[in-house]
């Protein structure tokens, strides 16, 4: 059976081969060829065909009244690169810098001074020539100080005293009292009461050599005011050493 297919495919396998050879014409067996011959007669010209990604050729110059005019092509616009770049440069081109040459000023002030303090400093302010209005000496009512004090001291007791201070954690501040000299003040008070007060407690705390002392009496005083003045200026006054009583010059509140 097998034999038999095998003989049957080859037959079949030999007849379609003899078919597409055009061998069966004879018998009007042959296979239909495609062709369109009129299709390649209906063309117009197909040798002005040409493929738009190929390179074109170089024509001839023709006399030929009916070709087309060719146009001019256009100037090419400019790159966006140097649009860019353009305008980048214009946005480059520094401002002029405005010139002001008015130094910048500000208010500062030292507190308090005596009558006696306030006209050895008005006589040193005199002398350094600053601009009317640059400074003033204001009056001020000002109360009693009262301070709890320990000194007088020199050097080397000053510096054992603050340590002993420092150990068993009492707070201080160095000052100078006409009527009592170099020494240590442990606090500030408003009125003797208080300062008596505090002193009880400081004993509490192991404090034997203070005692209350006065360190502004009640009266009318002076506070040193520089309104509006340069960092020259305030230099100037900053420099008058003994005169400013050992006050220093702050920032106006």
């Amino acid at each position: 059976m097998l034999r038999v297919v095998i003989g049957l495919l080859v037959l079949a396998n030999a007849g379609y081969f003899a078919w597409t050879q055009g061998y069966l014409g004879a018998l009007g067996l042959k296979p239909v060829v495609q062709s369109e011959p009129e299709r390649l007669r209906s063309q117009i010209k197909p040798e002005g065909l040409r493929l738009l990604n190929a390179p074109r050729p170089a024509e001839a110059p023709s006399n030929d009244a009916t070709a087309p005019t060719a146009t001019p092509p256009s100037p090419p616009a400019p790159a966006p690169e140097a649009t860019a770049a353009t305008t980048v440069a214009a946005a480059e081109v520094p401002a002029k810098p405005q010139t002001d040459n008015t130094p910048a000023t500000a208010c500062w002030q030292a507190a308090i001074y005596s009558p006696a303090q306030a006209d050895v400093l008005r006589s040193a302010l005199q002398q350094l020539g600053l601009p009317d209005g640059a400074w003033r000496l204001n009056e001020v009512l000002s109360g009693g100080r009262w301070i709890v004090y320990m000194g007088r001291y020199n050097d080397e007791q000053m510096a054992r005293k603050k340590t002993e201070l420092r150990d068993i954690k009492i707070e201080f501040r160095e000052v100078t009292v006409p009527a009592l000299g170099r020494g240590l003040a442990l606090g500030t008070f408003s009125s003797e009461a208080s300062a008596e007060q505090a002193l009880q407690d400081l004993s509490k705390k192991g404090v034997r050599t203070a005692r209350v002392a006065l360190e502004r009496p009640e009266g009318t005083n002076f506070v040193l005011r520089l309104p509006a003045v340069t960092a020259a200026q305030r230099a100037q006054v900053a420099g008058l050493g003994a005169a400013l009583a050992g006050k220093s010059l702050q920032a106006c509140e």
